[in-house]
């Protein structure tokens, strides 16, 4: 009876094997290429960790299958009692293994991994960059603190259509992977990231660079990358960080030096060209226009794209008397929770966006959502006067 389940188990272990190939073969069953020391280091001690794991899994498997086949009943083999003192050998047969098992862990592999976590805490020695990641519900901002391109700000969202999302399209190649505005950095420079978070907690991460960051409100945490070779590298935050966990990737370019000079001029003269356009009196139907693409990509998520909300959490904004209401007293001053205020302050779950969005984003999302969503108030907000408040 014991060879016949051992000859069973051995052939459903054949099986699985090879249906393990073959889905390994296809799905590539593997951690994605490391492109940063972190990554190269941490693939090359997973694979340490593995051999170890699988020469130890061997020899016990090996022992257990001689044991059950050489002492089996039909031998004649008696089961043995241990209800006895202590022996010699019971003693040698626990400490001996104990004493291999923590050879392993601290020698083959405890050494490897402290060097590991000393490499990932090491973010200021030889940092050429330094960039700011903050996440707030759901989306990412990011700011270049020094060098050529300091003063460089912005925000990332989610750009899945949400024909896809619920499911009135094809899902596209990059899936709830792709968004607005990339993170752009240098190939071969070491950039020391500093993140936090507004609201809850969130985490930073990238697969091929080997590591991940929590971002948490109140605290300011440090991580670095220094990718090795140029593409488009993917990402998620990996902490459930509400509703729209699923929708906050991260991309990130790393490209050669001269084309993130080159990046970095376009961008500047971008953010140049929204200050300037801050100071012209724009019509209803502009702001209308512009306002639409921006309560898409922040506001629809929450609000959702018909301006219905999902109370109690999100009002709707569609017959909302906040948003029908004044923004401005008889003396030009912000009315506190006014629509405007809302939008720029927040309030409880509702993030400000004054840090976030530029004076014209703001005073377009506020036009569009007094003027469509169902909401008919007539008036207009222009940048001018967002720009006042600052």
């Amino acid at each position: 009876m014991v060879m016949q389940l051992i000859r069973k188990t051995g052939l459903l272990l054949i099986l699985g094997l090879n249906s393990f190939a073959a889905i390994a073969q296809e799905a590539k069953w593997n951690l994605p290429e490391p492109v940063t020391p972190v990554a190269r280091d941490i693939f090359q001690i997973h694979n340490q960790f593995m051999l170890v794991i699988f020469v130890m899994f061997i020899v016990v498997l090996a022992i257990m299958i001689y044991s059950i086949f050489k002492h089996r009943k039909s031998r004649g083999y008696q089961a043995a009692t241990f209800t006895g003192p202590t022996t010699r050998s019971q003693i040698a047969w626990t400490l001996v293994p104990f004493a291999i098992l923590l050879y392993i862990d601290f020698i083959l592999m405890g050494i490897p991994a402290v060097h590991s976590i000393q490499l990932m805490e090491d973010t200021k020695q030889g940092a050429e960059m330094v960039v700011k990641i903050t996440g707030s519900q759901w989306r990412w901002q990011y700011e270049y603190m020094d060098g050529e391109a300091e003063g460089i700000k912005f925000v990332s969202n989610l750009t899945t259509p949400q024909e896809q999302i619920y499911n009135k399209e094809e899902k596209g190649e990059n899936y709830l992977l792709e968004v607005d505005n990339h993170f752009v950095v240098p190939v071969d420079k070491k950039v020391r990231i500093l993140i936090t978070a507004n609201d809850v907690i969130h985490t930073w991460w990238v697969p091929a660079f080997g590591s991940a960051r929590d971002a948490i409100p109140g605290f300011l945490r440090e991580t670095w990358i220094q990718v090795e070779k140029p593409g488009t590298y993917r990402g998620q935050c990996k902490e459930l960080c509400g509703k729209g966990h699923g929708f906050m990737p991260i991309v990130v370019d790393a490209v050669p030096e001269d084309e993130f000079k080159a990046w970095v001029v376009a961008k500047k003269g971008e953010m140049e060209a929204a200050t300037a356009g801050a100071d012209k009196e724009w019509t209803k139907e502009e702001l209308v226009a512009h306002g639409k693409g921006v309560y898409e990509k922040n506001c629809a998520v929450c609000h959702q794209a018909n301006g219905q909300g999902m109370p109690p959490a999100f009002p709707p904004l569609t017959g909302s008397a906040i948003v029908a209401g004044p923004n401005f007293d008889a003396d030009g001053k912000l009315l506190v929770d006014s629509h405007l205020d809302r939008v720029w302050n927040g309030k409880n779950i509702m993030p400000g966006w004054k840090g976030t969005l530029n004076d014209i984003d703001i005073a377009a999302v506020v036009t569009y959502e007094r003027n469509a969503l169902g909401n008919a108030v007539g008036d207009v907000l222009q940048p001018a006067q967002v720009k006042a408040l600052r």
